[in-house]
């Protein structure tokens, strides 16, 4: 079984990457979307969003992060492939599947399922920009308002060039509402001749043995429910080899110990207490522990409260966040 962990704008950037990498299982990240419209981007705007472009397209444990790039100008992203590729990622990949209004009423996301002919078309203008050796993969949903044209779409980016396929079981549609249909990537499994991974509504052990039943797929991307349970891709492999892997919560104290520390290196004060109840709010849905600190702290935005109560220690001054910030970018 190989682990990747999604992208997930707002929510999985490089900060909770370093950490969730940490807790083990992940063989691989893409990062949160980069959104190409109309202008050649900066290398600052790459390295600003996945600063482990600087340290060889991996996180501090070591999983390679492979960039994903959304938009809807085969031309405009061939040339951000492009300059993307000079930094020397571990992979671009396309996005084909976000739901966001915002997003899908610029054509961009799961907005292009709609018409697999400009998939085909953004797919082999990346491919032929970038060197022949840079992976180019996608990820996409099954389809907009409904899965018709699924294996369509599919074979499109295949056809195109893309060399690994992650597709999230439902549609744009569906939002996030369970279920997800993994018996409807075994279609699509079929219908291309690349790889594809299955994603959607994997929260525990048991959703990614019948995902993998249901979809064929060895290869499963989790992201809600990583954030969730941060040893959720440590048991899955653990459960492969017949074996049993749980990180407690005294397991997790030295990893939000750390993500407090890179919240405080780099994030302004006022919103430390966000990031920190943003993930806490997805721990309590596996640990009571969780639940518990989430409601003591609800209601601080402090961050130097927030820390004592929940027994976190703040970096000791600006010259520290200074290096705990460098360290990471």
């Amino acid at each position: 079984m190989t682990i990747l962990l999604a992208p997930m704008e707002g929510l999985l950037d490089f900060t909770l990457r370093d950490i969730l990498t940490r807790a083990g299982g992940v063989d691989r990240c893409v990062a949160e979307f980069i959104r190409v419209t109309g202008t050649l981007l900066p290398e600052r705007v790459f390295t600003r969003v996945v600063p482990e472009l600087n340290h060889g397209s991996r996180t501090r444990a070591g999983v390679p992060v492979r960039v994903q790039l959304m938009g809807s100008d085969p031309v405009c992203l061939a040339e951000n492939a492009a300059r993307l590729a000079g930094l020397q990622p571990a992979g671009i990949d396309l996005n084909f599947g976000c739901p966001a209004k915002v997003v899908n009423r610029h054509g961009g996301g799961a907005a292009l399922l709609q018409d697999p002919e400009l998939l085909h078309r953004i797919v082999a203008a990346v491919w032929r920009a970038v060197p022949a050796a840079m992976p180019v993969s996608a990820k996409m949903r099954l389809g907009f308002n409904d899965a018709d044209r699924a294996v369509e779409c599919a074979q499109a980016i295949v056809s195109a060039g893309a060399g690994e396929l992650v597709v999230h079981a439902r549609t744009k549609a569906d939002g996030y509402r369970p279920p997800a249909y993994w018996e409807r990537i075994a279609e699509i499994r079929e219908a291309v001749a690349v790889p594809v991974i299955a994603n959607g509504e994997i929260w525990s052990v048991a959703d990614a043995l019948r995902c993998r039943e249901l979809s064929g797929c060895g290869t499963l991307m989790l992201g809600r429910g990583m954030v969730a349970d941060p040893g959720l891709a440590l048991a899955i492999v653990a459960a492969d080899r017949g074996a049993t892997a749980e990180l407690g919560w005294a397991d997790l104290q030295p990893l939000l110990t750390a993500f407090w520390r890179l919240v405080s290196g780099h994030i302004e004060p006022k919103a430390r207490a966000g990031r920190l109840k943003q993930w806490l709010n997805y721990l309590r849905r596996r640990h009571p522990q969780a639940e518990l600190a989430y409601m003591a702290v609800r209601t601080i935005n402090d961050p130097r409260r927030v820390a004592e109560m929940l027994g976190l220690a703040p970096l000791a001054d600006e010259r520290e966040q200074r290096h705990e910030l460098e360290e990471l970018a």
